[in-house]
């Protein structure tokens, strides 16, 4: 049995449905007025009806009520702006929480194949991928569009790519290891080695695209079947060989100039950019802040001498000059050869009379090609004197220097006397015995059967002196790369400023 409806509750009833309709019903539920499933009665009907237009115009005077109450209208009204305005936030909160865990997605899928920023002045050509397919055929090397086909021809992850080629203004590592070593004629010379996984990928530019690139036949400096012997051949029996040194021949090719030559092989901007950005090295200066050492941008971007591409980068750069030369060096009746930034140039009688002219000329063609002649290290040697070229004396046939071989044979024959390397020094290299076995190979080079004698000898003083004695490997050969470092945000560099670079 259903609970008795309060006062207040009939009250509402009767308001809402009229008094005729809730009597009936209520007639109805205590079993006063028949209830049938037939058609109602007219009374009924009419009372039925008359509750339904009490009903509405209770309503409308609900309605009429509220509107003639002007600030509870205006209240309700915000209420349901506010309510609106809610539900709108909430939903563009939810749909912007989407959208970004999307977009978050997307730029980790993106950020995978693609390479779209790489540091301050060198990103403004990533976007250009058309390289010349057709070109790159006909020299047979390999068809590199963007950052994923060549860390795909390399066998490494595009976040190896972006790593090794970012141009960091200021960083906390170091792809390069500099040092110095004395050269020959005095003062030092600065070597960058790359570290190894820098090394790595130059190493597999050098093999894939480099040392396909055909260079100009008087170029014998790190070109496969050619040497300082093959350098210094066509210039035997001369009346006048000069040669002539090209100065800073590694730190004034830019980075500008790397770039354009794989521009030159027919790459696209894009990949011409990350290779030479991975080709070049900046010049940087470490400072100490907070106990922690930075690499300060100091300078720009240059050739390294120690990477494994920069021989081949030059050789490539220098075939316009290469051409130059040549052409100079026939017209005035000269042979010309070049050894890195050593040129050589020699003549018979009817040439050598044209020596001022060929060295007026030849330093005016350097200079137009961006480089300079070295003003101490031009040597004009005549018949008369030793004639030396890469090291190698020419005046009658290939040999080592003399004197040079004299001080080698003593230097053998002091540590076969004392058994010991105590005190003992040959060559720049700190293992004097490796130093020692190099000279013999290198004599061998130039004069093989004075040279095999002399290996031969020295072998036999090193089996005494250390019997178990090594040479030291200097290849690189990684088998297995370490992981690329997650990228990570630096506040408070430096220069006070926010710099994002590789931990």
């Amino acid at each position: 049995m259903s609970q008795p409806l309060t006062r207040q509750e009939l009250y509402d009833r009767v308001r809402v449905e009229g008094k005729d309709q809730f009597v009936l019903a209520e007639m109805k539920r205590l079993g006063f007025w028949e209830e049938t499933k037939a058609e109602p009665s007219l009374a009924e009907a009419v009372l039925l009806q008359e509750g339904a237009l009490q009903s509405q115009l209770h309503k409308l005077y609900q309605e009429k009520h509220r509107l003639q109450d002007k600030e509870a209208l205006l209240k309700d009204i915000r209420k349901q702006r506010m309510e609106e305005s809610r539900r709108k936030r909430q939903e563009t909160k939810l749909r912007k929480i989407q959208d970004r865990k999307i977009a978050a997605e997307n730029w980790v899928k993106r950020k995978e194949k693609e390479i779209l920023y790489l540091g301050e002045g060198v990103s403004f050509a990533l976007s250009q991928q058309i390289s010349d397919v057709e070109k790159l055929k006909l020299a047979e090397l390999p068809i590199l569009t963007d950052a994923e086909s060549i860390a795909a021809a390399f066998k490494i992850a595009v976040s190896e790519i972006r790593f090794l080629a970012f141009a960091r203004d200021v960083s906390k590592v170091n792809h390069y290891k500099r040092f110095t070593i004395p050269k020959k004629t005095g003062g030092e010379r600065t070597i960058s080695a790359p570290m190894p996984r820098l090394k790595y990928v130059q190493s597999e530019i050098l093999i894939r695209i480099l040392q396909k690139v055909k260079v100009h036949e008087a170029a014998h400096g790190f070109v496969s079947q050619k040497s300082i012997v093959s350098n210094a051949l066509p210039h035997l029996q001369s009346e006048v060989v000069i040669n002539m040194d090209l100065k800073d021949f590694f730190p004034t090719i830019t980075y500008d100039r790397v770039k354009g030559v794989f521009r030159s092989l027919g790459y696209s901007q894009q990949v011409a950019t990350i290779l030479a950005l991975i080709c070049s090295e900046q010049t940087v200066e470490m400072v100490e802040l907070d106990g922690e050492s930075w690499f300060v941008a100091d300078g720009e971007r240059r050739l390294p001498q120690g990477a494994p591409t920069s021989p081949m980068i030059t050789n490539i750069l220098c075939r316009h000059l290469d051409k130059r030369l040549a052409g100079l060096a026939n017209k005035l009746g000269f042979r010309y050869t070049r050894y890195a930034d050593d040129l050589t140039f020699s003549a018979t009688h009817e040439g050598a009379k044209n020596v001022n002219l060929l060295l007026k000329t030849v330093r005016e063609i350097v200079t137009s090609e961006g480089l300079v002649i070295h003003p101490d290290k031009t040597k004009v040697m005549r018949k008369g004197s030793r004639q030396e070229v890469t090291g190698i004396t020419v005046n009658q046939k290939p040999t080592v220097c003399s004197k040079r071989l004299k001080q080698f044979r003593a230097f053998l024959h002091q540590i076969e006397k004392d058994k010991s390397i105590q005190g003992k020094k040959w060559g720049q290299c700190g293992d004097c015995l490796e130093s020692a076995l190099g000279f013999a190979r290198y004599v061998k080079m130039v004069q093989p059967e004075k040279g095999a004698e002399l290996l031969k000898k020295t072998k036999e003083v090193i089996a005494i002196i250390q019997p178990n004695y090594k040479p030291q490997r200097r290849l690189f050969t990684p088998k297995k790369l370490p992981a690329t470092p997650e990228t990570i945000q630096i506040v408070d560099a430096p220069k006070k400023k926010s710099w994002q670079f590789w931990k």
